[in-house]
């Protein structure tokens, strides 16, 4: 890659030129000579071979050229800016990244809120979202490549903060022979339907949670696969209810009217690693994720304007 012929202190010279009306300005805001910026400026116009600048009277203006990479010069200079403020925050034990973990069926909505809040507090830290499905979460934990877990399991040798609880309610296509018995349903009415099951998505143990042993048993990898089956008349699930209220108010699902379990109330938690140190922004969005978690889902949601 070729090096640049301009330096960043020269496009902060041009800049100050322009933001201060003329050169003896730009010289005092910069507590340079005066004679120092114009040479700047004027070496600029010579290692670019564009003109930047005109003379109008006693004042410098910019040429069209000058305008057009001014324009793109400050992005520039605002970007090294950035980049010299997160190396100050890293040396001062802010982290670059953090590592999020997320087990699929916790609501979305309330992470976008938390990330949202947390963006304009992050100093430039970044943020790893990886969602997975029941162990899953808790085998990312234990491998060391996840700061934060969010999951519905009580994971050993870990301290974990709790969080609401999710609705699971079981579900079936309005004209699922099911809900055509006209009574109650029991477990051995199930027994003899299909069930869609969602795939753990962790490999060492995986958990066969929520399926009730019945023949016919279908596994998808994700709850969006589960409810889109289901809601095409294939077999029956647990689902949770923030994913598909669209659906039960458009008559797509119905609720099955189970004698007993026909909906599950599970608590989420959140765990940190302990792999390392909580840094400064990871314990700012645990914070977040912690505040944000009893948000209602039904509230709208208003996202924090850009810096």
């Amino acid at each position: 890659m070729k090096a640049p012929r301009v330096t960043l202190d020269q496009w902060r010279t041009l800049q100050a030129v322009v933001d201060h009306g003329g050169f003896a300005q730009a010289a005092d805001a910069l507590h340079r000579s005066q004679s120092s910026v114009s040479y700047t400026v004027a070496r600029m116009q010579e290692q670019l071979g564009v003109p930047l600048l005109r003379i109008d009277g006693r004042k410098a203006v910019l040429t069209e050229a000058g305008n057009v990479l001014l324009r793109r010069s400050r992005h520039l200079v605002k970007q090294a800016s950035q980049l010299e403020d997160l190396a100050h925050h890293m040396e001062q034990g802010w982290e670059a990244e953090v590592r999020l973990v997320v087990d699929a069926a916790y609501p979305s909505a309330r992470l976008v809120r938390a990330l949202s809040a947390f963006m304009p507090q992050s100093r430039g830290c970044r943020v790893r979202l990886r969602e997975e499905v029941l162990s899953g979460v808790e085998e990312v934990l234990h491998e060391g490549i996840a700061d934060l877990a969010i999951s519905s399991f009580s994971i050993g040798g870990y301290l974990g903060t709790e969080l609401s609880s999710v609705e699971f309610i079981a579900v079936a296509h309005p004209e699922h022979s099911l809900h055509r018995l006209g009574r109650e349903i029991t477990f051995q009415d199930l027994e003899s339907q299909l069930q869609v099951v969602i795939r753990d998505s962790g490999r060492a143990q995986p958990k066969d949670v929520g399926w009730l042993g019945a023949e016919q048993r279908w596994t998808v990898g994700s709850l969006g696969t589960a409810a889109t089956f289901v809601g095409s008349g294939l077999g029956f699930a647990w689902l949770p209810r923030h994913m598909i209220e669209r659906e039960l108010r458009e008559g797509l699902l119905k609720p099955l009217q189970l004698d007993q379990g026909g909906s599950r109330h599970p608590l989420f938690y959140l765990y940190s690693s302990k792999e390392k140190a909580l840094g400064p922004a990871t314990q700012i969005l645990i914070d977040l994720l912690r505040s944000f978690d009893t948000a209602p889902l039904d509230v709208p949601f208003a996202a924090p304007p850009q810096a």
